[in-house]
């Protein structure tokens, strides 16, 4: 990779291997990680338009339409007189893939992983309460099914999470919540590759792992809605303390 320069004012060029085919996205993605990693903190100006066109070595058309989505991610306001502001953290939209991204890379502490559990946990586990009220026989076959696979699969952790995967949209289809499904299924796509939110992987996990998929089957066939709910509470609970075990940092998952 050919290393990043430094423009006459100060700033680091992007080290792209080649030019970008779209410019505008690629530009968007670097100010995304900047802001994120501190280069232009929350307060702040970004650097004038000619600036980072020289930085960039892009127009002004393409700074400007990278701006405009910084804008709607919540990364910067524009101000007239004083530039385009660098926006504090709470305004961030921490849905969008490029903002939760940047923030994951830059957090040791694994806090927002944490946080993203604790989400995850709170709409899963009301998806599974709703789930043992409503869903009809075949859905608990499908459910048995997904189950009775995994233990056959405990030795193949690719095919395991693919199931494991499917058994969670399974319980949140038939809740009927298609917006707590799609918050959901939008945070684990943009994690469900990354080392730190997947953590270890071995047979001994996956055993374990399952052993809470059971518990959550058979509380929804029960038709015992409390025990669904806790069920899936303990199950993704205790899936990631042990998936982030050997970090060293204490975990936020207060109930």
């Amino acid at each position: 990779m050919t290393p990043p320069e430094t423009t006459l004012e100060g700033l680091v060029t992007p080290a792209w291997v080649r030019r970008p085919t779209n410019l505008a996205r690629a530009v968007t993605a670097e100010l995304v990680q900047r802001i994120v990693r501190g280069v232009h903190p929350s307060g702040t100006a970004l650097p004038p338009e000619p600036v980072l066109c020289e930085t960039f070595s892009v127009s002004r058309t393409v700074v400007r339409e990278a701006v405009k989505v910084l804008q709607e991610k919540g990364l910067v306001q524009v101000r007239q007189g004083a530039g385009t502001m660098v926006t504090p953290q709470s305004m961030w939209d921490m849905l969008d893939e490029l903002v939760l991204a940047a923030t994951i890379a830059e957090d040791d502490s694994l806090a927002i992983l944490d946080d993203l559990v604790v989400t995850r946990r709170l709409l899963e586990s009301d998806m599974a309460h709703v789930a043992a009220r409503l869903a009809d026989q075949e859905t608990l076959d499908r459910l048995r099914a997904l189950v009775d696979r995994m233990d056959e699969l405990v030795d193949d952790q690719v095919a395991y999470h693919d199931h494991d995967r499917a058994f969670h949209d399974v319980v949140m289809q038939a809740s009927g919540n298609r917006i707590a499904r799609g918050v959901v299924r939008s945070l684990e796509s943009q994690v469900v590759n990354t080392a730190r939110y997947m953590g270890r992987t071995q047979r001994s996990l996956c055993v374990a792992s399952n052993r809470g998929h059971r518990r959550i089957y058979e509380r929804i066939a029960a038709r015992d809605p409390e025990g669904a709910a806790e069920a899936m509470f303990t199950h993704i609970t205790e899936a990631w303390l042990v998936r982030r075990k050997g970090s060293g940092k204490v975990p936020r998952l207060q109930r």
